[in-house]
């Protein structure tokens, strides 16, 4: 473990380190717990972010979940809780049988590299729509709820609400575009799944 006193303090140990997991309080010096997540996202993707706040407010939680943080914690916690949710994360960045390339039409998920690849072109997506498109790719033709894929790609501690689910499926699906958009298919009166099926 190796702490840092700062945001750029924290990036420069993740540039420079193999780092898998950040743990980040909000409330930093000079920058925020939320720059440091802006920038782990976009910089550095394969590395999970968890956020740690002693403010109860959802409206942050939300945003920081949508930033693409893996979990959001209030303080005060126990020391136990922060153990079993640093697991629940390790668990989820790596799935069990996801070491292997996936691939589907042409689709290709390569988690080694955290990338997403269409015909030898790269498909950029965000932090939380790769593990939406990598449990999808992992648990083809199931219809999931919004409720169950909330569990399983935000984590059962999290707390958001379920409309969040269809924007980050709007997102993914304008990132796989037009030839790929329908492998992610909205399932009515239940929620979504992944098929290659009409």
């Amino acid at each position: 473990m190796v702490t840092a006193d700062n945001v750029d303090a924290a990036l420069e140990i993740i540039d420079q380190e193999d780092v898998g997991l950040v743990l980040a309080d909000i409330r930093m010096p000079w920058k925020t717990g939320i720059d440091l997540l802006k920038e782990v996202s976009s910089s550095h993707p394969d590395v999970g972010v968890i956020m740690v706040s002693g403010v109860t407010d959802l409206g942050i939680a939300m945003d920081a979940i949508r930033l693409g943080a893996y979990d959001y914690i209030t303080k005060p916690f126990s020391p136990r809780e922060l153990v079993a949710r640093l697991k629940a994360v390790l668990r989820r960045a790596t799935p069990p049988g996801v070491e292997e390339t996936i691939e589907v039409n042409g689709l290709i998920l390569d988690p080694v590299c955290h990338r997403v690849m269409a015909h030898d072109k790269a498909v950029d997506v965000g932090p939380t729509e790769y593990r939406l498109l990598q449990f999808f790719m992992t648990h083809q033709e199931r219809a999931y709820s919004r409720s169950q894929l909330l569990d399983q790609v935000w984590g059962g501690n999290v707390y958001v609400e379920e409309r969040t689910v269809d924007v980050h499926i709007r997102r993914l699906r304008k990132a796989l575009g037009n030839k790929y958009e329908h492998l992610v298919q909205t399932v009515r009166g239940t929620g979504y799944r992944f098929s290659t099926k009409a």
